[in-house]
């Protein structure tokens, strides 16, 4: 609760100085903070059935909304990646930690069936980061059934998320080997790479507030958006950055970090911690590429999972020690 106060007093903050928008932000917040809530409660009563149906919501919220995206639904540009793949990782991850948390097998082998639907959907859907980041937590999931250190299960996924945030920001600065850069390149739009490098020029000339919340589509040198909610770097630590400067990065990667280190001594099973964990740390990669956490569906199911993962049920077996 602290970090997330901090969170909204910074971006209030930014706003005051330089007459920014802090709604986004705030909003997110009390997303963050009232799914976790909610995931905390309905996991304590319902650690099967509460990620159960969270899996099913995300995937019907995916199928039924093809084109989400943080504008208004008539003006909205057909599909959303970032969005789609960050709800099907979601579900696959909460589809993986319900059938974990059953002691039935049949029920078991159901949702980790579920969990594999989930995975096709994003076939279906041309979905290709969803795809490929339901599959990573589905089989880091399975996996995890023999993990005995949940700190290095938890460490390896982290690093890998810390490592692309990283190239994407070396990719901004043109900091790069030239093959490397000219590969990243290759896989990212031209359009994209733009943005990324404004927002690092801005947070460049302004590294201790930040250009206020919400104006980084007002000052960028790119061509203005067709939509105003579509003015955003499409990269989360760089949007924070340029927008909340440094104080506000650090704020975004303590949330994430606290996050890990609930989920670490958490009383439930590791196999449950560990694809919680691998499907937050997905997210995470996701976010550094691409405008997923702008949605308000993403942040709050981000904040159920963990909730549901670090809740303690009352009709259980003794914890893990």
């Amino acid at each position: 609760m602290i970090l997330l106060g901090a969170c909204a007093g910074w971006s209030l903050i930014t706003a005051a100085v330089h007459g920014g928008r802090p709604e986004g932000m705030l909003l997110a917040v009390l997303a963050v903070a009232g799914g976790y809530a909610a995931g905390r409660v309905s996991g304590a009563l319902l650690p099967v059935a509460a990620p159960c149906a969270g899996a099913a919501a995300g995937l019907a919220l995916t199928v039924a909304l093809p084109g989400l995206s943080p504008g208004p639904w008539y003006a909205a540009p057909p599909g959303h990646a970032g969005a789609t793949a960050a709800l099907l990782a979601l579900a696959t991850g909460a589809a993986c930690c319900a059938a974990w948390a059953t002691p039935v097998p049949a029920l078991r082998l159901g949702l980790r069936a579920l969990a594999c639907a989930v995975v096709a959907a994003g076939v279906v859907l041309g979905s290709v980061a969803g795809c490929a980041a339901g599959l990573a937590v589905l089989l880091c999931s399975l996996a995890a059934g023999a993990a005995r250190s949940r700190a290095a299960w938890l460490a390896a996924p982290v690093a890998a998320a810390a490592l692309l945030t990283a190239m994407v920001w070396a990719t901004a600065a043109d900091a790069l080997p030239f093959g490397l850069t000219g590969a990243l390149e290759g896989r990212f739009t031209a359009p994209r790479l733009r943005l990324w490098r404004d927002a690092l020029a801005l947070a460049g000339r302004n590294s201790g507030l930040g250009v206020g919340p919400g104006r980084f589509g007002e000052l960028s040198p790119a061509p203005p958006p067709p939509l105003p909610a579509e003015g955003r770097p499409h990269s989360a630590a760089l949007q924070q950055a340029a927008e909340q400067g440094l104080v506000g990065v650090l704020l975004l990667v303590a949330v994430f970090c606290w996050v890990l280190y609930a989920l670490w001594r958490t009383h439930r099973s590791t196999p449950i911690a560990v694809t919680a964990g691998t499907t937050l740390t997905a997210l995470a990669a996701l976010a550094a590429v691409s405008n997923a956490l702008s949605f308000t569906a993403v942040t709050a199911g981000a904040a159920l999972l963990a909730g549901w993962a670090t809740a303690r049920p009352w009709a259980c077996a003794a914890p893990e020690p």
